[in-house]
Formats: structure tokens, C-alpha cells, sequence
């Protein structure tokens, strides 16, 4: 089987690109997926496009974060478009919210910083956040309104980027986990599955959490290491809340017809997706601190996922030195769904010789030195 691209890896930082190279004129593209298409932690997320509340300080991270959620009205638009599938984008913002001392401090730090940096935020009351979402907990001392930061149903955004591919002869082969991949000289050839063998032009490893199986010959990788989130939703008649809310510890967020995701744990567990009691309980814990009102609330659905983590936390992005043709797209952690767009974008604009973005260097391999690189 011959490709002029081969994408290992489909969940959603998979899918984006592979839209993203069809619609720059490849025709010949197959995605491999280890098992259903979109099922781990794409599907396990809770959608939020948040980097505003998410980060910390203005950094190289922050800005691609930023520039990315940027292009989601866009994104969601042509997706419509294209699929007829609404993912959902909600544009009410999103709330931080203090519920002790401590959360204070870190509240009015984060305020200074995207302040001096020119970004939309709104320093809130204790008054005026309840006025703004009414089944807030009493006990809430003050919070901050990020007007651009976001949600998206990530559900139905998974559903739009394979419907897109199903629509555009994107070929999408499920169950098959890739083992190891196929050079010749200081070229990609390939990848190898079982007994059978993929070929192409062009090889992209989008693998999250699995990256780190693949046997990649002389090619040398940072360690990527899955991280556990475990996360539950509640069921309403109505909804009670307008937009993501955050504390320290926890978060909120609300979808249609009454559904309220909660999350997350941060667990270095392996690959063991189990749903515990004490994560749930911590989970649980934490939302009914940002809403009480959550305590009696009937129990939906609770799930995990496995989040790609390398030691940096950084995302890896882009092209290999010793392979012209190899390219990776992994280790977004919290923020595949945010980061999908913009990564779709530049990796497919380096492989179609379009345009090169900082970003590929920035957190590209060459970010890990050789002696902490794993060859795999």
C-alpha cells in the first residue's frame, strides 16, 4: 500500500492534519490507528479552549496556545461547512475562581501579568461572579473573566474531522498498531504493523501517549509517557451554568440538554485507563467546591483518558534532521484540542514546502538534548 502521506495516529492532532493536507492538494493520504479512530484522549477531553486560564506567564507555549485558539470560529465555520456537523463552539468565555487565600494570590498574580501583556481580562467581585453564574458556591471570594477563552464539543469536533476524511477518500485503517518504522539510507519508507507493511512519501507520527512503543531504528525520541485524567459529568434538567469555571483545583465545564463535564485527576499510572473511586471522589470533590449545588446532582457518565507528557511538558513538533521525510506531531498533553488547528497548520504547511513556522523549531526534537533523548 502506497501513500504520498502515511499519518500514525488518529485522534484528533492526526485528523486535523490529515484535513489540513488534503485541502493543500495531497490526495493520497492513510491514517493508522491502533484502535477505533478519535477514541483516547482526544474523545476523553473536555473540549476547553483555555489559554488564558491554563498557563502562566507569557512564554513561546502561551502564544502558540493563543494563536491557535484564535483560529477555532474559523476552524468550527469551514468544518459546518464542509461536514454539516456543528462542533459546538461556545464563545461565552471563561471564569477562574478563588475559593481561598491562597487562590487569591494566584488570581490577582495571573491578572498583573496577561494585564501588562495587553490581553482581555476582567477582575471580578465575589458579587459580581455570582451575579454572572448564580450556582456558584457561596463561599466564592472573587474571580477572573477570560472573554476569549473557550469551549468546543470535542466529541462532535472528532466526528467533523472524520466525517471530512470519509467525504475526501481520506483512507482511516482502525486496529492496527504500527511497531516499528521502515528506512532505507536517511529516508522514511514507511511503517511496519504486524505483518504488514505501510508505504509512503511522507511519514507523520501522531501518536500521543503511544509514541514511545514504536521502534524508530537511529531516530532518537524524548521519552513520552502517558498521564492519566480521570473525569465524570453530571445531568440536569436545564442548564445552570454559561461558561467554563475554574479553580486551582478542578473545573466545570457545561454542555446543551443539562450535561456538566468535571475533571481532572493527574495520574502517572502507565497505561491503565481504570476509573478509581478516589479519582472520582476527586474529581467530585472539587466540583461541588466550585458548585454545591452539584451534590445532589445524578451521576451521567465518568471516563479516562491517557495525556501524552514528555519531561518538558512542551509539545514536539515537526521534522527530523537525519530524515527529511519523518515528521511528528505529538506530546500536546492538556491541550490537543486547543493545539489541533495551528499544529495541522504549520506541519502541513512545512510537508507541502508552503511556509516553515517558528514553532516547529521551538519545540521541535532539537529541544531535547542527546543525553536525554531515549532511543527507542
Amino acid at each position: 500500500m502506497n501513500s504520498q502521506i502515511l499519518i500514525i495516529g488518529g485522534g484528533v492532532i492526526g485528523l486535523a492534519i490529515a484535513r489540513s493536507l488534503h485541502k493543500k492538494g495531497f490526495r493520497q493520504i492513510t491514517i493508522l490507528e491502533r484502535g477505533e479512530i478519535g477514541r483516547e484522549a482526544s474523545f476523553a477531553a473536555a473540549g476547553m479552549l483555555a489559554p488564558q486560564a491554563e498557563t502562566d506567564k507569557p512564554d513561546d507555549f502561551f502564544h502558540f496556545c493563543n494563536e491557535s485558539n484564535l483560529l477555532y470560529p474559523q476552524f468550527a465555520e469551514d468544518l459546518f461547512n464542509e461536514t454539516g456537523i456543528d462542533i459546538e463552539l461556545d464563545l461565552s468565555g471563561t471564569l477562574y475562581l478563588a475559593f481561598h487565600e491562597g487562590d487569591v494570590e494566584e488570581i490577582r498574580a495571573r491578572f498583573e501579568w496577561q494585564k501588562a501583556a495587553g490581553l482581555q481580562v476582567e477582575h471580578l467581585s465575589a458579587r459580581q461572579v455570582k451575579q454572572a453564574e448564580p450556582f456558584v458556591s457561596p463561599d466564592v471570594l472573587e474571580g477572573l473573566f477570560f472573554p476569549n477563552d473557550r469551549q468546543v464539543e470535542n466529541r462532535k469536533l472528532l466526528l467533523a474531522l472524520q466525517k471530512y476524511a470519509e467525504l475526501n477518500g481520506i483512507e482511516i485503517v482502525e486496529n492496527t498498531t504500527v511497531e516499528n518504522l521502515l528506512f532505507e539510507n536517511a529516508k522514511i519508507l514507511g511503517a511496519q504493523a504486524s505483518e504488514k507493511k505501510f508505504f509512503a512519501e511522507n511519514v507523520i507520527i501522531a501518536t500521543g501517549a503511544w509514541t514511545s512503543l514504536i521502534k524508530t531504528g537511529e531516530i532518537l525520541l524524548p521519552k513520552i509517557k502517558p498521564i492519566r485524567g480521570q473525569m465524570m459529568s453530571f445531568h440536569t434538567a436545564k442548564r445552570l451554568f454559561t461558561r467554563v469555571i475554574y479553580s486551582p483545583r478542578g473545573y466545570i465545564v457545561p454542555r446543551k440538554l443539562g450535561k456538566i463535564l468535571a475533571g481532572a485527576t493527574v495520574e502517572d499510572v502507565g497505561f491503565d485507563k481504570s476509573i478509581t473511586n478516589d479519582g472520582i471522589e476527586f474529581v467530585r470533590e472539587n466540583a461541588v467546591e466550585i458548585s454545591p449545588s452539584l451534590v445532589s446532582l445524578p451521576l451521567d457518565e465518568n471516563w479516562a483518558g491517557l495525556r501524552p507528557f514528555v519531561e518538558n511538558g512542551l509539545p514536539v513538533l515537526g521534522s527530523f534532521p537525519q530524515c527529511e521525510n519523518l515528521f511528528i506531531a505529538t506530546a500536546h498533553y492538556r491541550n490537543g484540542i486547543l493545539l489541533a488547528p495551528l499544529t495541522a497548520e504549520i506541519l502541513s504547511a512545512k510537508i507541502a514546502g508552503i511556509s516553515d513556522s517558528k514553532y516547529l523549531e521551538i519545540f521541535g526534537v532539537r529541544q531535547f538534548s542527546a543525553a536525554k533523548a531515549e532511543k527507542i
